[in-house]
This record gives structure tokens, C-alpha cells and sequence, in this order.
């Protein structure tokens, strides 16, 4: 079962909601989750999105995605499907968040850099995965 609430400006909050639906019924059938999309400019931030887990970090079940609004439709979906994969990664107990530091498997990576992080790079070559079945999922509708 999924909770979803979106909030911002200049997006269509249908593919919002399509997007993360779809993800959410073929990855956790059988989960409870709560998600949370804002969208907001985030030019000064120098990102497209990003993911947190809001409250706990044991057995994660609610998340905040913040995703830029000046986005095409086609990076849009890339970007809200890769951070749906950090999702993933939580929710399986993959990534987690441990007294202010990032570990991947048991594996402490808060130090890191961003390109040799081994969710993002798994994320990464998720996002054009999912990109594809979502596609196929479209025009199977």
C-alpha cells in the first residue's frame, strides 16, 4: 500500500503520480511506504533530485524525494524512477543512513566520492532499466 503526496509547482502531478505508483506496485506489493514528492527549483543546489528517509532509519518505510521543476517530461521520469531506486535500496536494507554516516551493505562510504558511490552507480544503470519497462508499461496501457 502506498501514501503519496506531492507538493510544488510547475509539474504535472499525473506523471508524478503514475510514475511512482507503478514503481512502487512492481518493486513492494506487500509494502506499507509513504512517499513524498516536492518540486521545487533546485538550480542552486546543482542538483536534479535527491532522497531522504524521514524519521527512522531502521526498517525505513517513509521518504521525502525533492526533484527540480525544469525538467522534460523524459528526464523528469529518469530522475523521480532514480531516486525511486533509492528507495529500493533502503527499503531492502542496501543503503542505510548510521550516526550521520552512509553505508552501502555494512560498508561505511560516508567519505566517498560521489561518482565512486555504489548506490549511485547502481542507481545509474537502474534508472535506464526502469526508463525502459516504464516505457513498455505506457504503451502497454
Amino acid at each position: 500500500m502506498l501514501t503519496l503526496y506531492t507538493s510544488g509547482y510547475n509539474y504535472s502531478k499525473r506523471r508524478c503520480e503514475r510514475i511512482v505508483n507503478w514503481f512502487i506496485i512492481k518493486h513492494f506489493p506487500r509494502h506499507k511506504l509513504e512517499v513524498v514528492v516536492n518540486h521545487r527549483g533546485m538550480l542552486r543546489d546543482g542538483v536534479y533530485g535527491w532522497v531522504g528517509v524521514i524519521g527512522c532509519n531502521w526498517r525505513p518505510r517513509a521518504f521525502e524525494i525533492e526533484l527540480h521543476n525544469q525538467m522534460t517530461p523524459e528526464h523528469y521520469t529518469t530522475v523521480l524512477l532514480h531516486e525511486l531506486w533509492h528507495v529500493y535500496q533502503h527499503v531492502m536494507d542496501a543503503l542505510k543512513d548510521k550516526h550521520g554516516k552512509r553505508h552501502w551493505r555494512g560498508i561505511d562510504h560516508s567519505q566517498t566520492d560521489y561518482e565512486n558511490q555504489p548506490w549511485e552507480q547502481q542507481a545509474f544503470q537502474m534508472e535506464e532499466v526502469l526508463f525502459e519497462e516504464y516505457l513498455d508499461y505506457l504503451t502497454s496501457l
